[in-house]
């Protein structure tokens, strides 16, 4: 077998996505990456959804490779990564900082940590990275370019990864959770559950969609919305004497402590 382009070191959720991901952008073909997964079952379905693919139970060398391992498996797999000599390494497990990775793996291995998030799976991720102490340029454009495969990248500090995690990464749960309460809403109006998980799906959709495109403040597209003495504006007087705002800036700010936690 010719030295992979790309390990990727467990094929769950994330790595999976970040595969399909990759080989669909074209940054490699199918025969230039590499996944190592114990579960059998998982790498007979990778192997199965890309044929060429090259399956493993175990990591081997290759010019780079992406982490996507539990926060408990993360110091064996940079052991068995270093072992190999794999020069450069793309994290993307969770609240393992930068300093623990170059600690587990040897010196002068080029270390870059990602936060990415979960709409990944479906290519409209976000994700920041940061680069580590030896990390150059170049690096940074490779593992930018892994990322980008699923979604869009921002490049940051490392001290930011944990407000990152804590917006960007478990943001998608806030966001779920809001759906989950309008579509019950809509059934306690009188809604079938159907109808009314439809129309707050489009409703979501396409307010982000019109966020993004339009590039207007969301004061300003909220206030768009908001006629006097409207609909609209009662329903928004009852969230604000609720404090939704509040909670969702307190949400945020409690889950970036936690990530910090997690990594220390």
């Amino acid at each position: 077998m010719t030295t992979p382009k790309l390990l990727v070191v467990g094929g769950g959720k994330m790595g999976s996505a970040m595969v399909a991901g990759i080989l669909d952008a074209g940054w490699a073909k199918p025969g230039e990456v590499a996944v190592t997964d114990p579960d059998a079952a998982q790498r007979d379905r990778l192997a199965e959804r890309h044929p060429g693919l090259v399956v493993l139970d175990a990591p081997v060398d290759a010019e780079g490779a992406l982490l996507a391992v539990k926060q408990d498996a993360t110091d064996s797999a940079c052991r068995a990564l270093g072992a190999l000599g794999v020069p450069r390494v793309l994290s993307i497990v969770a609240g393992i900082n930068m300093a623990r990775l170059e600690s587990v793996l040897p010196p002068g291995t080029v270390v870059v940590r990602a936060v990415p998030n979960t709409p990944s799976l479906v290519g409209a991720g976000v994700a920041a990275m940061s680069g580590g102490s030896t990390a150059i340029s170049a690096d940074l454009d490779w593992a930018e370019g892994i990322l980008g495969a699923v979604g869009l990248v921002v490049r940051l500090p490392e001290r930011h990864l944990d407000a990152v995690t804590g917006l960007s990464g478990s943001g998608p749960a806030y966001v779920f959770l809001v759906a989950e309460a309008l579509i019950e809403a809509g059934v306690a109006a009188g809604l079938p559950r159907d109808v009314s998980r439809d129309l707050v799906v489009g409703t979501l959709s396409g307010s982000a969609a019109l966020l993004a495109e339009t590039g207007d403040d969301p004061a300003v597209l909220r206030a768009a919305v908001t006629s006097p003495g409207g609909t609209t504006a009662a329903g928004l007087r009852t969230l604000e004497f609720k404090a939704v705002r509040s909670a969702f800036i307190e949400a945020v700010a409690a889950a970036t402590e936690r990530s910090r936690q997690l990594g220390r």
